[in-house]
């Protein structure tokens, strides 16, 4: 899992790194608007085959104590595969992330590769608290699904969206794109668990690549 630094000088480097992260997120501003495209416009736009990156940070409880921490991570998917690495905040890989239609496939550095077919599941128990890699391949994008399964657009929502399974997602801040509809900049994820008490993340994305199929 993602460790927290325990030096004070480390203590304070990775501090500075997320004071330019909050930075960044509010240098970039928000797309007006506040309603869902339609299902149609959504399939449109999504791209099945993409490279992502970017930075993450995270709070929880452990213990009834609060936690925090953060870092960084890479997000490469197609039609059939996707593959996330979580990293340190100075670049050492934390845990590799694989999902197929088999489920899911979880490497941390010095242990045994751990499998099971629920990929959330494995990753909370894994990292100690939940990350929704199963449904973060629509929400990075900005989509999210509807009661029906199908994909609903999020581009230019202001309000909170609830999904389902009680997470709640905020996109405050969109970039814009020369090359085709803004994509999400910043994610801002809420949940509560009886693991790890309440959940913030925020996810910052650096870099956006679609792929030839």
């Amino acid at each position: 899992m993602l460790k927290k630094p325990r030096s004070a000088a480390r203590y304070t480097a990775l501090a500075g790194v997320l004071a330019l992260l909050l930075a960044g997120c509010a240098s970039v501003p928000s797309l007006p608007g506040n309603s869902f495209d339609t299902a149609d416009s959504a399939v449109q736009n999504y791209h099945a085959a993409i490279e992502l990156a970017g930075r993450l940070s995270v709070r929880y409880q452990r213990n009834g104590q609060d936690e925090a921490l953060h870092g960084s991570f890479s997000w490469s998917q197609n039609a059939t595969r996707t593959f996330i690495t979580l990293s340190s905040p100075l670049g050492q890989t934390l845990a590799t992330i694989e999902l197929t239609a088999q489920g899911a496939t979880l490497i941390q550095p010095d242990q045994a590769p751990r499998s099971a077919v629920d990929a959330d599941a494995l990753v909370a128990d894994a990292l100690g608290w939940p990350l929704p890699v199963a449904s973060l391949g629509n929400w990075l994008q900005g989509y999210t699904l509807d009661a029906q399964g199908r994909q609903i657009a999020a581009a230019g929502t202001q309000g909170t969206i609830r999904t389902p399974d009680d997470w709640q997602i905020d996109y405050p801040a969109w970039q814009e794109s020369d090359r085709g509809p803004a994509h999400p900049k910043r994610i801002d994820l809420a949940r509560h668990t009886a693991q790890a008490g309440e959940i913030a993340i925020r996810i910052v994305i650096d870099s956006w690549q679609p792929l030839r199929r």
